[in-house]
């Protein structure tokens, strides 16, 4: 394993640690279009495009354009349904199992709600759900406030998705990559892939900033990296970095549930040990910066939902970011590279990296070893057109 941090912080580590069969309704979807250009001038807005004379990034909108449709929606439900649930399985299998300690708690996850027209929507895409043989509840405000008793919603109600489950990211990952070189494997931090040598139409050999590899299979999962590798072997791959910012609050807060507070797109995860809030989908190129405007915003908005709810100074000033591959059509690429026999891509799951972790593994060890896939991997081809 390869890579150009030190692998103690990213998205990885910093993102609301759900696991959600219940997302089954991809970023490209109708209205999205229309919802973006309203939000993007607005710097405390939960969405932000920084127009640049940037080709990909023109591409990119585009192809998100195309995608954001109808057809789209009906033909990506069920694909990411099964590859959730099967991810969520995966997790619960090593939580069982013991292969590593980790947090993980059955509680679901709340789409709260303030307004209507935002409930009618959420109520909809959870018959959507509830389609896919997912376990749903709809709360009314009594019901809402029945389960998080300390706090006097102003909400209307919430969507109850049963069928998820939260996480501590960041205790996950560090436990895993003890685990890994447990067992085993070698963890190269620091180090950058530079470039790829190539025979009879195979890469044979990975050149990074100390090193060459010799490869019988080589896997790319750079996230938003992912582009800059796919270049240097020929190949256009269309990404965009999409940053998401969080802070924890270490006080007790009383929050009983994870939610996703809908107006606001900012979710909200009791963790061991903290309260965790995080929100944003800001699409302006790779960078770590940090937009104090976007932070105070998710802040003020989970206070808005949850009043009385106290968030410091000291909490919003160790706020941290981490960026998220986002393809145009807000489905994964997960497949062979149609140009190469022994390279396997893995990126573009957008906020459901953390949720389909596991799944990715599984389906790319399934394509090295020739297994039977565990599940149809069409609708995730590096190479579908948009």
């Amino acid at each position: 394993l390869v890579d150009q941090s030190d692998m103690s912080s990213g998205a990885s580590f910093v993102n609301a640690g759900y696991l959600t069969p219940s997302h089954i309704v991809p970023l490209a979807a109708p209205g999205m279009v229309g919802k973006g250009l309203r939000m993007m001038f607005n710097p405390a807005s939960p969405f932000y495009l920084k127009l640049r004379a940037d080709k990909d990034l023109l591409r990119w909108m585009w192809y998100f354009y195309k995608s954001a449709n109808a057809q789209h929606l009906r033909k990506s439900i069920k694909p990411i349904a099964d590859i959730n649930v099967l991810s969520k399985a995966l997790y619960m299998e090593m939580k069982q199992d013991k292969i590593l300690d980790f947090h993980l708690e059955e509680k679901g996850v709340l789409n709260v709600f303030k307004t209507e027209k935002t409930g009618a929507h959420e109520i909809r895409v959870a018959e959507w759900v509830k389609a896919e043989g997912l376990e749903v509840e709809i709360l009314n405000q009594a019901q809402l406030k029945a389960r998080e008793p300390q706090y006097d919603f102003d909400a209307l109600g919430a969507v109850l998705y049963k069928c998820d489950a939260h996480t501590t990211p960041n205790v996950f990952m560090k436990n895993m990559m003890s685990y890994l070189e447990t067992v085993g494997v070698a963890i190269h931090r620091n180090e950058q892939v530079t470039d790829f040598e190539f025979s009879n139409n195979k890469i044979t050999k990975v050149r990074t900033t100390y090193k060459n590899f010799q490869a019988d299979e080589v896997i790319l999962a750079a996230g938003s990296w992912s582009p800059n590798l796919m270049k240097k072997l020929g190949l256009n791959l269309s990404i965009q970095a999409g940053k998401g910012y969080s802070f924890n609050v270490y006080r007790a807060t009383n929050i009983q549930y994870p939610a996703i507070l809908m107006e606001a797109k900012v979710a909200v995860t009791p963790m061991q040990g903290f309260t965790r809030f995080g929100g944003t989908m800001e699409l302006g190129g790779v960078n770590h910066n940090i937009s104090k405007v976007r932070v105070n915003a998710i802040a003020n908005a989970a206070k808005s939902y949850y009043p009385g709810l106290e968030i410091s100074n000291f909490d919003l000033e160790h706020a941290k970011c981490g960026l998220r591959p986002v393809s145009p059509d807000g489905l994964p690429y997960i497949g062979r590279i149609a140009s190469l026999q022994n390279a396997t891509l893995a990126t573009g799951h957008a906020m459901m990296g953390w949720s389909l972790g596991p799944a990715t593994g599984k389906l790319v060890s399934e394509i090295i070893s020739g297994e039977k896939s565990s599940m149809d991997l069409t609708p995730f081809d590096p190479g579908r057109r948009f």
